[in-house]
Order: structure tokens, then sequence, then C-alpha cells
């Protein structure tokens, strides 16, 4: 016969591995949802995808920022993979130019990457330090492309923030009916960052700047929600 504390053991593994086995499901759904339609879908779209009620999503995720991350920490990762990738390449030009358009199609790809990509998370401080060591390597990349004479001396690395806007717009006004349209953009993009191609351009806004800018559009994304009813609190 089982002891009572036997059993309190067997039952509070149980219970560890129920909560793994719906944190698991939850992320995979959140994955899904938000690549399909993007960070403003209802929350209860992903709860009703990973087979969970809402009330057990609350509990692992408080916050809808707490779930973006999770959702896309892997995705994150690949993107700081990207800039090492990028930095082997011999060729600095040719990396540059391949990083550009691998992280415009990594937006293009996910309806939600699109936007987290333009967004900033101050208290997720594993995923905010992939985007720092991302960033780090694309400098690297960025300075190597200008020795080569190749990259436009007055490139500065807060324009890539700037290439991923506009590149969210264009994702935003094509969606599915013209949806390779982003490509011409990139296309376009790199080829005005040749060195050749250089012509004075007004002066790029700080990186301060660009970081409150992203701060800025991930309070609108809040503010969005609030007004739709749609929050996580």
């Amino acid at each position: 016969m089982t002891s009572p504390s036997a059993r309190r053991a067997t039952t509070g593994a149980g219970l560890r591995v129920d909560a793994e086995r719906n944190r698991q499901r939850i992320v995979r759904a959140a994955r899904e949802v938000f690549a399909e339609c993007g960070l403003e879908v209802p929350i209860e779209d992903v709860a009703k995808r990973a087979g969970v009620g809402v009330g057990t999503l609350y509990r692992r995720y408080s916050t809808r920022s707490e779930l973006i991350t999770a959702a896309f920490e892997e995705k994150m990762a690949a993107y700081a993979a990207a800039a090492r990738e990028a930095l082997a390449d011999p060729d600095p030009w040719h990396a540059f130019g391949v990083y550009v358009e691998k992280i415009c199609a990594m937006q293009a790809g996910d309806r939600g990457f699109t936007t987290v990509l333009t967004m900033s998370f101050p208290t997720a401080k594993r995923f905010e330090a992939a985007r720092d060591e991302a960033f780090a390597d694309f400098s690297t990349l960025v300075d190597r492309a200008k020795a080569a004479g190749k990259l436009r001396r007055d490139f500065v690395t807060q324009d890539m923030p700037m290439f991923l806007m506009a590149n969210a717009g264009v994702l935003a006004a094509t969606g599915d009916e013209a949806p390779e349209t982003w490509r011409r953009l990139v296309g376009y993009l790199i080829q005005a960052c040749a060195a050749p191609a250089a012509q004075p351009l007004a002066d790029p806004p700080a990186p301060r700047q660009m970081y409150r800018a992203m701060v800025r559009a991930t309070w609108q994304q809040r503010e969005r929600r609030t007004r739709g009813n749609k929050q996580i609190t």
C-alpha cells in the first residue's frame, strides 16, 4: 500500500509535469497565433489554441509582454545568430546585404516578429540581452563593410531599426495581396547603402531617440489593446 507521503510526492511531480506541459502548449500556441495574426490578437485565442483555460494562461504569464517574450525567445536567439553568421563571411559587403535581407525575411515570415523587432522589452533581461548581442555584432559588421570601402560612410547602426520599421509598414500595407513586395523595398535599401551610390542624407536620429521610438511603439501597442479591452492585467 502506498504511503500518504509517497502519494503526495507522486501527485506533486504529476502537477509539475502538467504545469510544464501546459506552459509548452501555451508558448507553442502563442507562436502560431502571433505569427498568423500579429500581436493584437485576443489572448483568449491563444488559450483556445493551446487547449487551456484563460485562467491557466494568466497564472503562467500575467502580462502580454511576458507571453510575447516567451513566444519569441527562440526567434530572438536566431536573430542574434544571424549577426554572428554574417561576421563569419569574408566579404563584409556581401555579409551586410545577406544579413539585412535575412532579418527582413524573418519579419515577413512572422507577423508577430514584424512588430517585436521594433519594440523594446526592458524587463525581459535575457530577451534584450540577445538583442544587444545582435546589435554589437551588427555594429562590427558595419565597421568592416565601411573599412572595405563598400558601405556608405554615413550609415549608422540606428538605420537598421529604421529599415525594420519601414519594412513593417510595407508588410502591414501589402499583406496577402502582394506578399513579396517587401523584397523590392529591401533591395532598394541595400543598394542605397552601397558606397558608390551615396548622396548626402538628412542627419540620423540619435541612438537614444531611436530607443525612445521603440519604447513608444511598445506603448502604442499597449494603448491599442487597452482601447480594445484586450489587455492582460
